[in-house]
């Protein structure tokens, strides 16, 4: 048989194994991407000089979205290799990029010093990260599903986005004290390389951990399905994905990732006091995932979905008409957008995982997940800023509203997957 990775069961104790290497090497993945989010606006200028700080801040999510462009090639190739070789192999390779992506980013000269080629060198940091995140969801939500038992399919795949989130909140918690505690000077200077030295140093961490998980899926070599298999026998599945995804990640990322910059952009907001919001959000957002992964296991993913889309395209414009600059409010906007998200974020692994059969799952998952992110919400931060450009910040809240609007549309037709076998 191909598609079998070990003849006994895993107990509980094995289950639990398989979800902390997956969601470490998870979360040291995403560390060093929103990092990247959290202190761009510190070091923008030094790499991509301009008299206007807006123009500024634009070049710098450009690269942020040319790295999300990178991800459906990673999820077709890494895919590929988590199908045709082992989802064990795969995440050693993901993460392997992901420490020298950022190893490049902490060690990248200034504009000042090495002129046009500082943002070269930043380009291929991003490309590479965006690459290794690209197969790193495909590779990890199968892992991670395929690690569950029957019933519990979405508590599992909750932690997809647990460990994100651990990422996103030891990137936050980091950046706020490197602003808190050291001058504007010494920030510019060499403090806000730290994480990125960091990151490269934890991900050779998350490699020893990764080494005696038990693999998913083994496929004899006679039978490894071809690099496009998934895209051929399956379009009506990969367009599936991407309606599923564009509400979510297009919410995901403005609120987790964007907002903290729309805030200081538009409102004047306190850039160390949005980092502490981000930090409060995050590690809220964190502690309910398993909630909402547990929920679906009992009511369905289909009703989930159905909250969160609706909720966003009712909700976001009143929402963010509402942001000032205080810390009050802009601390409950961040949460009530939080719990709306959980309705994607805790099942998104699983529903995907649920589309497609073992053979292709990786690989059928990753590029139609990955090319959505990276349509719009690799694109959200860009999007954001270039409204705020042309003098049309306020057009950005029915921008989301409007994507969010059509994943709702999808969720309506979409089958029911929570209490049916995964296809073998």
């Amino acid at each position: 048989m191909s598609e079998t990775a070990t003849s006994t069961p895993l107990g509980l104790a094995g289950r639990l194994r398989q979800v902390a290497a997956a969601s470490v090497g998870n979360a040291i993945e995403w560390y060093d991407w929103y990092t990247y989010t959290f202190l761009a606006t510190t070091f923008g200028p030094l790499i991509f000089p301009s008299h206007s700080p807006v123009a500024s801040a634009l070049s710098t999510f450009a690269v942020f979205a040319v790295g999300f462009f990178m991800r459906p090639i990673g999820g077709l190739l890494l895919g590929s290799v988590a199908d045709r070789f082992g989802r064990r192999t795969a995440l050693t390779v993901t993460i392997l990029l992901m420490g020298f992506g950022s190893l490049l980013v902490g060690i990248v000269p200034t504009y000042t010093a090495v002129g046009v080629l500082a943002p070269i060198i930043l380009v291929l940091a991003r490309l590479i990260s965006g690459l290794s995140i690209g197969g790193e969801f495909a590779a990890s939500t199968t892992f991670l599903v395929e690690s569950a038992g029957p019933r519990r399919r979405g508590l599992f795949a909750s932690f997809q986005y647990v460990s994100t989130t651990i990422g996103q909140l030891i990137a936050s918690g980091l950046s706020a004290l490197l602003v808190g505690v050291l001058s504007e000077h010494a920030m510019t200077g060499w403090g806000w390389r730290i994480p990125f030295l960091l990151g490269a140093v934890l991900a050779l961490f998350g490699l020893w951990l990764r080494r005696g998980v038990r693999e998913t899926k083994q496929v004899a070599a006679t039978e490894r399905p071809r690099f496009y298999e998934a895209l051929v026998r399956f379009p009506k599945q990969s367009l599936l994905i991407v309606g599923i995804t564009v509400g979510g990640t297009i919410a995901y990322y403005s609120w987790t990732a964007y907002l903290p910059t729309y805030a200081q952009q538009n409102h004047g907001f306190d850039k160390g006091e949005s980092l502490i919001v981000s930090t409060i959000a995050l590690a809220f957002f964190a502690i309910i995932q398993p909630l909402g992964g547990m929920l679906s296991d009992r009511i369905g993913r289909k009703p989930m979905l159905l909250v969160f889309s609706g909720g966003f395209t009712v909700l976001t414009v009143p929402l963010l008409m509402l942001l000032t600059d205080s810390f009050g409010v802009m601390l409950a906007i961040t949460l009530v957008g939080m719990i709306l998200l959980t309705g994607y974020t805790s099942i998104a692994a699983a529903i995907n995982a649920e589309i497609f059969p073992a053979r292709v799952r990786a690989s059928g998952i990753g590029f139609p997940y990955s090319l959505a992110v990276a349509l719009f919400g690799g694109t959200a931060p860009y999007m954001g800023t270039l409204f705020k450009s042309l003098g049309h910040a306020g057009l950005f809240p029915y921008y989301i509203a409007g994507l969010c609007a059509v994943s709702f549309v999808v969720y309506l037709f979409l089958t029911e997957t929570a209490k049916k076998p995964l296809e073998v």
